[in-house]
């Protein structure tokens, strides 16, 4: 293979150690900051991630040749760590060993790209002469550089639309059969799926065992099997319950639901259940499809409308990469898919998302792109397959209001089982909120205005009914008249000013006020958001209450009176229905049925309000604010305990149902965890399980609990920071309880790290998304990750690059109104100790991913109470200690070759 040329343009590089430059002559020099916004200002640089250097020098509109727009161009759906590392790497090009190195690397790297261009085998080739074309007309600064080396196709090419292939309607699945699976069965589809040569692992087939229970035939109506499984770090519970799965799914030609919280995790199942399916059938169909909720797939009537005109400026150019990468993608799944999850970051905040049907807007069988419909295919795949992989909030709200009954899914095993409660908490969850009823103004009345865009309202979507349908078309008027009392564009200003329009943004006002006149939380201060408890409030309130409350029955009683005549016209179609008319009528029914459900609750919710409580539901208004910053004003209701409606709604239709984790149970206690699956609420005794993780705790990993940090110190907290840092040489996971505490550490400590060749990435800070950010510091063994709940669980970063794990502090509950309430219906203190120890174990359980990881897991405390020790496996050291302890502890440990400083030494038997 010929030696590719560098691009001879200027390069610019920038970290927190400093600031590299080079010539097109190939000459390096070190830079100001000033220097290098003057040079990126006189011509076009080329650089890598431009926010993320414009971040670094503190100028937020620069610009120049980004390296990461160029290789999504010319490997579309192609994964790329977006480093000069993981670039090095994906084009098989010498990784750079110091900073001064790196602009000549993206040099290289653009001339290898742009000698891709012009190579034969070049497999993206299709399309992308004519995406060229659209992007030198928006003026891509790469357009022209690219140019001469995209040579002109012989033939015009196809246009993005007409290629994709069609999704084809199927039959129908029998419901599946009734069987029994034999242990011996399960345990040879375990030795299967590991593969013979494979460790045996005791524990992993008797939890293989175990959740082979769940597919026997139910005894009685409403109540499933039920499995609570505790399945320790190491014991393989994927490849655990999914032997017994596909064996079902094989025998009993049925659907298996595998639910995760994290996309993560969705990856690895996506990866792991290659073992036990092949990528297609014989007949093409997918036996293995991964579900999310539709605002996570590309929206291809979005995408038609940004093309042509919808985008304007750097948006527009995004849409035509995004248009490059749909003609590639797997399954046009836009965050956690194989979309690179960096390339939003390099555009508008929102341009990512605006191509996403994000607003329940979709005119199914009305869009020209129906048939091709990345959502319409995932969910027709999934209607045939042995396997999908959700997650649980859709697995509830496909349970509680899925368009098919005979598509809910009636065997489940939520992995990540430790986090049902909370998503059942979100999706049972009534708000009344101004950004939620300016939606649903907006998907009724259409555009106003000035407004782009292809927002329809129901008289577009339904013209064709309500010409012919006269109660239809008169049910149409009168929803878009009520839906005039939703509040409309500037209501938040109107608010402020005190000059609220319509009884919606009038009980909006008295929400505002009577939380700012309530709280004591010292959230005005900090900036935050408050709250202030849904009672005792003044007759006034409650007479805007009742009239907001009217004011919503008047747009649901028409929307329910609509609903009524599109069953009617579908049930006696007139001649000019066709199935695709049809198919298009049945979706707005189902959309229909959603708003009048939210209409519903927000009447329900209003109507208590100035009246006696409700022991099951917990009430508060809010103003949202972020950074002193207002963005919405609430009323919010929460279930007390969210699992009575999950019970209803996703236990009782179902036949075999599994929660499991590492940290499912508060040590060896299985009380919280029961009330905390729902099976209390029908009365149902599930089945316990419990596989005891491999790994030699005592001997890989030691928990330091460095007492001499102040709270409230931080300078003494990024000194302790940067010290650990230094002494681990990287390979740190920094967690957070507050945002603006890591900011303040983070600025503190970034440039002192990177001088000491240790880079440091942070979550709010630097301009890239989470998983991003993971794929980072996975690559790279001396950087160091901060971050806040997110990274707490889901990531899963064995081997050296995750050494050492520090807690800023002990995770105490935020003080919120529904967390006193569940406090105080559920034990007291004794609550707030179980979801301690629960964060606590779900964060010690990053540091120790396979037998060979060893690690400190240190937490920055003063006093951590004794109680809360529980959170850790049993026989894991813990020390109290100072933090020049500490830094020895976590030196020596560097130092010494495999263990660190324990008083045990590893098992050389022991597996994973």
């Amino acid at each position: 293979m010929a030696v590719p040329h560098p691009l001879p343009l200027p390069a610019l590089h920038a970290s927190h150690a400093g600031t590299w430059l080079q010539d097109a002559g190939g000459n390096t020099r070190g830079v100001s900051k000033g220097e290098a916004i003057m040079a990126a200002a006189d011509t076009p640089l080329l650089m890598l991630n431009a926010p993320l250097v414009a971040s670094r020098l503190g100028y937020p509109d620069l610009s120049g040749l980004d390296l990461l727009e160029l290789f999504a161009f010319v490997h579309p759906a192609r994964f790329v760590v977006p480093t000069p590392k993981g670039i090095a790497h994906a084009l098989d090009l010498d990784e750079p060993q110091s900073d001064d190195q790196i602009p000549a690397l993206l040099q290289m790297a653009a001339g290898t790209l742009l000698e891709t261009c012009e190579s034969e085998e070049w497999p993206q080739r299709d399309g992308a002469w004519s995406s060229l074309q659209s992007l030198t007309r928006m003026r891509w600064p790469w357009a022209q550089i690219c140019g001469p080396h995209i040579k002109r196709p012989e033939a015009a090419e196809k246009w993005l639309f007409t290629k994709l292939p069609e999704w084809d309607e199927n039959p129908d699945r029998p419901q599946p059969g009734q069987i029994t699976l034999s242990e011996d069965a399960i345990e040879a589809q375990l030795e299967h799926l590991t593969g013979n040569t494979a460790e045996r692992r005791d524990g992993q087939r008797m939890y293989a065992r175990e959740v082979g229970k769940i597919f026997a035939p139910r005894a009685q109506r409403s109540l499933p099997h039920l499995l609570l499984a505790q399945a320790g770090t190491g014991i393989g519970k994927t490849l655990g319950y999914l032997a017994p799965a596909s064996l079902w799914a094989g025998a009993a030609q049925g659907t298996v639901w595998v639910s995760t919280f994290t996309k993560n995790l969705q990856r690895q199942l996506r990866s792991e259940s290659r073992r036990g399916w092949p990528e297609t059938r014989a007949d093409g169909t997918q036996p293995v499809v991964v579900r999310k909720g539709r605002e996570n797939y590309l929206c291809l009537l979005n995408l038609e409308d940004a093309l042509q005109g919808g985008f304007a400026g750097r948006a527009a150019i995004l849409a035509q990469l995004v248009a490059r990468w749909a003609a590639y993608s797997r399954d046009g799944d836009l965050i956690g898919g194989d979309l690179p999850g960096w390339l939003g970051t390099l555009f508008a905040r929102r341009g990512i998302a605006a191509l996403t049907d994000q607003r329940g807007e979709c005119v199914y069988a009305g869009c020209p792109h129906y048939r091709k419909c990345f959502i319409e295919r995932s969910a027709r795949a999934s209607a045939q397959a042995d396997l999908v992989i959700a997650n649980h909030a859709l697995v509830m709200i496909n349970a509680a209001r899925g368009r098919d009954h005979a598509q809910r899914p009636t065997r489940i095993i939520f992995d990540e089982g430790h986090h049902v409660f909370d998503a059942a908490d979100s999706t049972f969850a009534a708000e009344l909120s101004g950004q939620e009823a300016i939606e649903l103004r907006r998907w009724i009345i259409g555009p106003e205005r000035s407004a782009r865009g292809r927002r329809r309202g129901l008289a577009a979507r339904l013209a064709d009914v309500a010409s012919y349908d006269e109660a239809g078309g008169k049910a149409v008027e009168d929803a878009i008249r009520a839906a005039q009392a939703l509040p409309s564009d500037g209501w938040l200003q109107r608010l402020n000013d005190g000059e609220p329009y319509g009884p919606l943004e009038t009980l909006f006002a008295a929400v505002r006020a009577a939380t700012y006149a309530r709280d004591e939380s010292g959230g005005q201060e900090g900036g935050y958001g408050i709250e202030t408890e849904a009672a005792g409030l003044d007759g006034n309130f409650v007479q805007l209450a009742g009239q907001a409350q009217s004011a919503l029955a008047a747009i649901r009683h028409p929307l329910v009176t609509l609903g009524g005549r599109l069953e009617a016209v579908v049930e006696n179609a007139p001649d000019w229905l066709d199935a695709q008319g049809r198919a298009r009528l049945e979706g707005a029914r189902h959309s229909l049925g959603w708003r009048v459900d939210l209409l519903a609750a927000w009447e329900a919710l209003l109507d208590r309000l100035g009246g006696p409580a409700d022991p099951e539901f917990v009430d508060w208004l809010a103003v949202e604010r972020s950074e002193a910053r207002e963005f919405d004003v609430a009323i919010h209701r929460r279930w007390l305990d969210p699992m009575k409606p999950f019970a209803r709604t996703v236990l009782e239709p179902a036949h075999g149902v599994m929660l499991t984790s590492a940290t499912l149970r508060d040590g060896e206690d299985w009380e919280a965890a029961i009330a905390r699956s729902g099976a209390p609420h029908i009365d149902l005794q599930p089945h316990l399980a419990s596989a005891a993780s491999p790994f030699d705790y005592a001997s890989q990993a030691e928990v330091l609990i460095v007492t001499d940090i102040k709270r409230g110190d931080i300078p003494a907290l990024a000194g302790a920071y940067a010290r650990l840092i230094e002494a681990a040489g990287g390979g740190v996971l920094g967690l957070f309880t507050a945002i603006r505490r890591m900011r303040a550490v983070h600025g503190r400590i970034a440039d002192r790290l990177a001088r000491a060749g240790l880079p440091l990435y942070a979550q709010h800070v630097d301009p890239i998304d989470t998983g991003t950010l993971v794929d980072i510091f996975r690559d790279d063994p001396r950087a160091t990750l901060l971050g806040t709940d997110a990274l707490r669980d889901g990531v899963d970063v064995p081997g050296e690059s995750l050494r050492c794990v520090v807690m800023e502090q002990v995770p105490w509950p935020r003080p919120t109104i529904l967390h006193r309430a569940r406090r105080a219906a559920n034990g007291g203190s004794a609550y707030d100790d179980r979801l301690i120890r629960a964060k606590l174990a779900q964060a010690f359980g990053r540091l120790i991913r396979s037998k060979d990881d060893r690690g400190h897991f240190i937490v920055l405390s003063s006093a951590f109470p004794s109680r809360l020790l529980g959170a850790f496996p049993p026989g894991t050291p813990v020390t109290r200690l100072t933090l020049d302890e500490a830094l020895q502890r976590v030196g020596n440990s560097v130092c010494q070759t495999p263990a660190p400083q324990n008083d045990r030494q590893s098992d050389p038997h022991q597996t994973e």
